[in-house]
């Protein structure tokens, strides 16, 4: 927005309300890194579907006023200059320049975002660098790029040259010369982003409506960054254990005696697994909420069994009610008015798998109170969680007369949305059905279990954190997309969502044996690992192949297994800090030029820096280690930092890094969470400077809440004469923890063991330094060289 000429100003504690002539901008203080502006475009009042129990962290603001009713607005980390005209400039402590707003030419102006109703336009840097921007194809920055946000299904091949896709987090880091800031541009309705496309002069973001209301957020870090944006928008709380597992899907696994067979053949082939979904043949003539009854006789019995194997079951439910007078769904949603309306006030009707279906109206709390309700048949059966599709919301076909050149396969623009009490159009709305739904979804099974949830879903906006685990949508058995699974799943987490991951193996299409294998080393270390396959397609479970295939399958999905403390404890990180778990190289090294556009290496927690191979036919890949030293996870090799490498990867072998003063938490090998009670953790150390805190909890139930969790912390201080380790109980009130820590010790010849200064044998295995100890006590361990 151009606002013009500064009238004047009115200061309420952290707020301050700038008169233009172009109308009132507020500014204000959230924190002394967070700024919210905000300009009543549309309407009066700030809403937000994203930000939810804001709590301000009172910051002391300091203001100076200076000529011509320009302003300086000041915390204790953040300057934000108002100019007459009005113009945003925002400085660090030093006085150093940021951000700032970019005043276009009246030519300019013309072809800013085709002149949106809403629109901030930003002076862009030369070796500026963009991250985040939720789920978009292409690469990793998105410098130069222009993108929409619109939730949009897309059963096309998603290729760079689409703008939209399921999921919309308006929300990036700006990354410039070591300083990063965020901006969250907090508006529902379709929004543009113009990385400076446009002109190398500017960058842009606009809306189609509704008010001017973005968050900027400074870092000067980008963890900082995004630990402040999670402050606005939420974080996880930590997912059930066993959903880190392996999970196993297919358009579908139908009827009752299929998913039996599935079950068994993981188990007879020994290949660790955890979850198996039900699609949406499962139910009677895709009516949610129900049973078909001829394909799953006993749904209760079924589930039963399988869980005595050790498996967890998750249902696909659809937004969908089919439209039929004998479906109490439907009756319950008509009588009650749970329903989105059409634009005179009628029950809207769109087709989809059912038939023709009414939408519950998720933006009522009422209809989210009573869609949770409904999943109480599905966990008294035996579900374990619940699976959100089709929530863009995706519809089949929309009559021409209500269908707008841009939309998607979507309901009309003009359908009402009770919205809480303030009437929406769908234009509004549209973008948030998706996290609503899910929103309803997560709260319903934490009222009706006390276990934690597990919500999947397809479609999102901003906040979605707070209630869901992400999947990227209909993908293809293509190497591309494989290649794009990386930078996708980054920018996710990039934007605040943490718990991402693919279709391994590729959903569309048909997967090969060598696609398959690379892509489940990929799966290994994205945070959500399932393979999904389509109907139509050839099958794609593990051994579905050949033995080799087979083999590779089972070799890194028992990794999984293996490393699950690990990943635990970065879920857990993600949780208390907003931090992605699946990163970008920049993430950690910011002050490595050499990693700002590296998108097919990612660093999976601060540890392990993964480098899978995502071309066909490739035994060799170009890799970098940044700063520091690095070992080889499978050989134990030993490779310094800041280098270029050319590095042998057959097909069985996914290129795997340890940065040097890594502790790494194992466990025993198991078919599945919870198969027996872990007595002893591994811990594999890797000499060099380092800390690391190891946490533990039950896995389950909301009670680490409350402080039933334990957590140590580990020291490593390497130099040449000695490798000392501290070990400290920090918290220990979970009392079904493990009793015994057995490190494992790497690259180092011990002369002398010392424990709390008490020599100790010195006991080797496979050229690894052992070393047991009781859980519970603090320990000072000496290894001189």
């Amino acid at each position: 927005m151009f606002f013009g000429e500064v009238l004047g100003y009115t200061r309420s504690g952290n707020s301050f309300k700038i008169s233009t002539i172009g109308g009132e901008v507020t500014l204000k203080f959230i924190n002394e890194r967070i700024v919210n502006i905000f300009a009543p475009i549309e309407r009066s009042e700030q809403v937000s579907k994203a930000i939810e129990d804001l709590q301000n962290k009172i910051a002391q603001i300091d203001l100076v006023v200076l000529d011509d009713q320009e302003l300086m607005i000041s915390s204790s980390a953040l300057t934000v200059e108002v100019k007459n005209p009005f113009r945003l400039i925002f400085k660090d402590v030093t006085g150093k320049v940021i951000n700032e707003d970019y005043l276009p030419s009246i030519e300019e102006k013309s072809d800013i975002v085709n002149v949106k109703s809403v629109s901030v336009c930003k002076k862009l840097n030369s070796d500026e660098h963009f991250y985040g921007f939720g789920e978009k194809t292409g690469f990793l920055d998105k410098a130069g790029e222009e993108m929409e946000m619109w939730c949009s299904d897309i059963p096309e091949p998603h290729v760079p040259s689409i703008h939209a896709l399921y999921k919309s987090i308006p929300f990036f880091v700006g990354f410039n010369r070591g300083e990063a800031y965020g901006i969250f541009f907090d508006n529902t309705y379709k929004t543009y982003f113009d990385m400076g496309k446009s002109s190398p002069e500017y960058y842009s973001f606009a809306a189609d409506g509704g008010n001017l209301d973005y968050y900027f957020i400074y870092g000067p870090e980008i963890k900082e960054v995004m630990q402040n944006y999670t402050y606005l928008t939420g974080r996880m709380n930590l997912p059930p254990l066993w959903v880190l597992g392996y999970q196993q899907c297919r358009w579908s696994y139908c009827p009752d005696s299929q998913v039996k067979e599935i079950a068994t053949m993981m188990r007879e082939q020994e290949i660790p697994c955890d979850v198996i979904y039900l699609d949406i043949d499962y139910m009677d003539g895709f009516r949610v909420f129900t049973w078909d009854e001829e394909k799953f006789s006993n749904p209760t019995k079924m589930l039963t069994e399988l869980g005595e194997m050790g498996f967890k079951v998750v249902t696909i439910v659809d937004p969908g009610v089919k439209k039929d007078s004998g479906y109490s769904v439907y009756r319950e949603a008509l009588q009650k008015g749970y329903y989105v309306r059409d634009k005179d006030g009628i029950p809207y009707v769109g087709k989809v798998w059912p038939g023709d279906c009414i939408f519950p109206d998720f933006t009522a709390e009422e209809v989210r109170d009573w869609w949770g309700s409904l999943h109480k048949s599905l966990l008294d059966a035996g579900v374990a969680g619940i699976w959100n599709d089709m929530n863009e919301p995706a519809i089949f076909t929309i009559p021409s007369e209500d269908r707008e050149p841009e939309e998607v396969k979507t309901m009309p623009l003009t359908n009402l949305h009770q919205n809480d009490g303030r009437q929406a159009t769908h234009d509004e709305m549209h973008n948030v059905y998706g996290l609503m739904m899910s929103k309803a979804t997560y709260q319903g099974l934490s009222k009706l279990s006390q276990k934690r949830p597990f919500v999947l879903t397809r479609a999102a906006y901003a906040g979605i954190q707070k209630y869901s685990a992400l999947w990227t949508g209909d993908n293809h058995s293509f190497w591309d997309h494989l290649e794009m699974s990386l930078p996708m799943c980054m920018n996710l987490g990039m934007s605040g969502v943490a718990f991402v991951g693919t279709d391994v193996g590729g959903f569309q299409y048909d997967c090969t044996p060598e696609l398959l294998s690379r892509w489940v080393q990929v799966g290994c270390f994205t945070p959500f690992f399932r393979n999904h396959s389509s109907k139509g397609t050839k099958d794609q479970e593990p051994w579905a192949f050949d033995m080799e295939t087979k083999e590779i399958n089972r070799k890194y999905i028992r990794l999984r297994y293996k490393l699950m403390p690990y990943i635990y404890n970065v879920f857990v990180e993600a949780s208390r800090s907003g931090l992605p778990i699946m990163r970008p190289l920049v993430l950690e090294y910011p002050n490595d030029p050499e990693v700002y556009q590296i998108y097919d290496q990612f660093m999976f927690g601060s540890s392990l820096l993964v480098a899978p191979v995502i071309t066909p036919g490739t035994n060799y890949r170009h890799i970098y280690l940044p700063a520091g030293e690095w070992y080889d996870y499978f050989t134990g090799d030993k490779y310094m930092g800041e280098q270029h490498m050319v590095f042998f990867a057959p097909l069985d072998v996914l290129p795997l890094f340890v940065k040097a003063g890594s502790v790494i938490p194992n466990y025993e090998p198991v078919n599945y969470i919870g198969e027996k009670k872990m007595e002893n953790l591994y811990l594999e150390i890797y000499p060099g400077n380092g800390e690391y805190e190891y946490y533990e909890d039950d896995g389950e139930t909301m009670a680490y809440l409350h402080g039933e969790y334990n957590q140590t912390g580990f020291t490593l201080q390497d130099n040449v004469e000695s490798l000392v380790i501290t070990i400290t109980d920090l918290q220990r009130e979970y009392v079904d923890g493990v009793k015994d820590y057995i490190l494992h010790i790497g690259d180092i010849k011990a002369q002398k063991v010392l424990i709390n200064e008490v020599e100790e044998e010195i006991i080797y295995t496979a050229d690894k330094l052992i070393i047991t100890l009781s859980v519970g006590e603090k320990y000072e361990i000496k290894i001189v060289k």
